[in-house]
Parts: C-alpha cells; sequence; structure tokens
C-alpha cells in the first residue's frame, strides 16, 4: 500500500506491507506548495513542478506500479483559487489522482497514525491533545476516553512566516492569529475537563526532537524520533541554537529553505503549550500519510 500525503509545505510518501503493518520505504521532499499563497490566493507554477518532480522522484525510489496507491493533499490545495486546475496538471504529468480531503477527515487520519504509535510505544493515556502544525493549517484533536473531537484553523508555519517579516512580528501576531484556537481550548476545557496529556506531530515538533536528538535533516531517524519528550523551555534553546547558526549550517540542521519556517513553527508550538497548560510534551512522527495506509490497509482486508 502506496500513500502520499501533499501538504503546504512537504510532500510525503510512505509504503506499508498491509500484511505486517511495517514500513518498507518512504520519502519526502520539501516542496513548498503554498509558498506565496497568502498572497495571491493561488498554487504558483513554481510550486506546481517542485511537487511533479518530487512525485517522479519518488517513483524513482518507490515502484508505485506493483501497489495500491492513495493520495490526499490538504490546506494548501484546499484554499487555493486554482486547485483543480493544479491537480489536474499533476494528474496529467505523473499519473497520481489527488483527493483533496477537509481539516476534519485529515485529524481523524492523523490522529489514526499516532494512536497506532502510541499503542507500539506502551504510551498509556486514555485523554490527551494532539496537535498537527502543518504548513497551511494546525489541527487540534482533543481525545477524551470516550470521545474524540477536533478542529482544524487556518494557520500554518508557511502562511504565517510569509505573512509577517521578521520573527519579532510573528511573536506579536501570533495571539490574535491564534485567538480562535485559544477560544476552542477554553470551550474544552470548561466543556469536557482538561486532557492527560499533550501529544505533537509534524515538521516542527520533529525537527526540534531531531535536534535535542543530534540528528540533521539528512540524519533524520523517525523510530528514535517516537516518544521523545520535549519540555516549553527547550523550545527557546532550540530556537536560540538554530538562530545563532550561520545560514549554512542551518540549512544542514533542518533541511534546505527550512529554517525561517521552523523558526515560526517553534513561535506557534511555544504558544499552544501556553494555551493548553502543559510544560512537555510527547512528540511523534507519524501523521496523515501513516493514517492514510493503515485506513486503507484496513479496507483491504
Amino acid at each position: 500500500m502506496i500513500a502520499i500525503d501533499l501538504g503546504s509545505n512537504t510532500l510525503r510518501v510512505v509504503q506499508i506491507d498491509c500484511k505486517s503493518m511495517k514500513i518498507t520505504n518512504e520519502y519526502e521532499k520539501i516542496v513548498k506548495t503554498a509558498d506565496g499563497l497568502a498572497q495571491s490566493g493561488l498554487i504558483n507554477d513554481e510550486a506546481t513542478a517542485r511537487v511533479i518532480s518530487a512525485i517522479k522522484e519518488a517513483k524513482e525510489k518507490i515502484d508505485f506500479t506493483s501497489d495500491t496507491l492513495k493520495a490526499v493533499t490538504t490546506e494548501a490545495v484546499r484554499s487555493a483559487k486554482n486547485s483543480d486546475e493544479i491537480l489536474l496538471q499533476i494528474k496529467k504529468e505523473t499519473g497520481v489522482v489527488f483527493e483533496i480531503i477537509s481539516g476534519d477527515e485529515e485529524a481523524r487520519l492523523t490522529l489514526l497514525a499516532v494512536k497506532h504509535r502510541l499503542v507500539k510505544l506502551q504510551y498509556a493515556s486514555d485523554s490527551f491533545i494532539l496537535i498537527d502544525i502543518g504548513g497551511g493549517s494546525t489541527e487540534l484533536i482533543f481525545h477524551y476516553e470516550n470521545e474524540v473531537i477536533s478542529k482544524s484553523f487556518p494557520v500554518g508555519i508557511v502562511t504565517i512566516a510569509q505573512s509577517y517579516e521578521t520573527l519579532d512580528s510573528i511573536q506579536k501576531a501570533l495571539p490574535g492569529e491564534m485567538l480562535e484556537m485559544q477560544m476552542f481550548c477554553a470551550e474544552m476545557y470548561g466543556s469536557k475537563g482538561k486532557v492527560n496529556s499533550f501529544v505533537a506531530t509534524a515538521g516542527t515538533p520533529t525537527t526540534v526532537a531531531a535536534m535535542k536528538l543530534g540528528q540533521t535533516y539528512a540524519t533524520y531517524d523517525a523510530k528514535k524520533i517516537n516518544g521523545t519528550s520535549l519540555e516549553m523551555k527547550e523550545l527557546d534553546f532550540y530556537l536560540k541554537k538554530l538562530l545563532s547558526l550561520p545560514f549554512e549550517e542551518r540549512e544542514v540542521a533542518v533541511g534546505t529553505g527550512r529554517s525561517d519556517l521552523i523558526a515560526a513553527g517553534i513561535l506557534i508550538f511555544k504558544q499552544l503549550y501556553s494555551m493548553l497548560e502543559f510544560d512537555t510534551c510527547v512528540v511523534i512522527d507519524d501523521g496523515l500519510r501513516e493514517g492514510v495506509a493503515i485506513e486503507a490497509c484496513s479496507s483491504l482486508h
């Protein structure tokens, strides 16, 4: 089973053996789908070309012909005015047909993958909040013992980084940008009670966890990332560390063209700690692509 997640910043591909549920192959590439989207409302030609090129590269690494394929895309394509023509062009040039999924569906499938991983880690908590900080949106998923309530917000690392010129201006703007999230969290805690733990997935949390473990973008190892604990105060430490590096070293540490986005992401992440009243968070690498694959595997049985 092959699953593809075309996000606002990254194209992620995973191949899973449905019998053993083991990952047999994976591929990831920064494609910056949402580059310029905040200003124009459109996905531009350069971004489309990057996506097409990345899919072709993934096909060289993974044999797409011998497996069932499910491809989904999220906020950037969801909100772009030219999404239909972009997806048509991608289909024409790669043969891959993407389905635009809603924020709710994205949250549901991400939760499926994260729960699957938490079980493997023997992580015991019936109630937790899962946050998924993406390029164009952030999902907040409250998992109570008998109920899951999620909401998607159009605040992401690409859109925020491209809407403000400096980290200072991002920091000043975030309370306003994240006000709806704040109100949603307050409403959840008020009506359902506080959750026991805080879990995070997606590029920003996993990158900070990788820095903590001494990994770079090239040596990134998801197996070691899963279950890593991050304290709120460590975010300041790793943000300072990232910003103090010369540009070339920064690119090596977190990936080409990602450092400004990760810095913006850390500020969003930090705000979420405060909002959710937690000092510590558990980081999980698995996300939407794994959720898509797990669900598709179960429908094949």
